[in-house]
């Protein structure tokens, strides 16, 4: 099973899964650019997996769909247009072409609904995770609660370490700037950075991160360490009663970083 990354947009990833005949393709918010990589791999369209109902992740499904009749799996708890199978956490759902299966995490606080998926026949593992987490980041709180993005964060963590993180923006190295300040001392980060600035200057996505990785590197899945709470409460002022409370003032401090 090979897994490309299909650039939209400024710097959006649609993930496109396949076996060399059929595709399985990840939050296809443009449907052009899925079909001119499904035409010049002569691969068909076996299968759609969305994670939230952003139009960036959804806005191509009507024209795929007007060519080809494939199951389309989405967050039971948004409104989808398309959406056939809505899944939630605990579901199992498994696709014929490309022959694959994937168990679903509910993991809102970006929006209400959004949903992860999780690998449960590829190796090394995989999570396809939507806008909830980035490498050395997460995404904005639109619709849920800290608490909520920090249990889906800590759900996401708990993967294991060789799981390879599939979010869908190319994010990494604005993230990476913001964690520097948001925990100064860390330097498995900085060799990370230095990594993906290389990869960057190549053109190359620096995706898929790995769940170990981020673990190490990343401010919002490190609010329990004293190594960010503390720049934290420097930069708001004040004591933080909890890593939830930190990850609410990590996120408002990223948003207008």
């Amino acid at each position: 099973m090979d897994i490309i990354p299909v650039p939209a947009f400024r710097d959006n990833y649609i993930w496109l899964v396949h076996d060399g005949r059929h595709a399985l393709v990840v939050d296809p918010g443009d449907a052009t650019v899925v079909r001119q990589a499904l035409d010049h791999l002569g691969l068909q369209l076996g299968a759609i997996l969305v994670t939230h109902h952003h139009p960036d992740h959804v806005g191509g499904l009507a024209q795929l769909l007007a060519h080809a009749e494939v199951p389309v799996f989405g967050p039971a708890g948004e409104s989808i247009e398309g959406v056939t199978e809505p899944v939630r956490e605990g579901d199992e759902i498994r696709i014929a072409a490309p022959a694959t299966a994937f168990r679903v995490l509910d993991v809102p606080g970006h929006t209400a609904g959004h949903v992860a998926y999780v690998a449960m026949d590829i190796e090394p593992g995989l999570v396809f995770c939507g806008d909830t987490l980035f490498s050395a980041g997460c995404g904005r709180l639109f619709e849920g609660t800290p608490a909520q993005l920090a249990a889906s964060l800590a759900k996401l963590a708990a993967l294991p370490s060789t799981t390879r993180v599939y979010c869908t923006h190319e994010y990494t190295l604005s993230n990476l700037a913001f964690a520097r300040a948001a925990e100064p001392d860390n330097p498995e980060r900085d060799a990370y950075a230095l990594a993906c600035e290389a990869l960057r200057a190549r053109g190359e996505p620096t995706l898929p991160s790995t769940m170990g990785r981020e673990r190490a590197i990343n401010p919002f899945l490190r609010c329990d360490r004293p190594s960010v709470a503390g720049s934290v409460a420097k930069q708001v002022g004040r004591a933080l009663h909890d890593p939830v409370d930190c990850l609410a003032a990590l996120r408002a401090w990223k948003d207008g970083f």
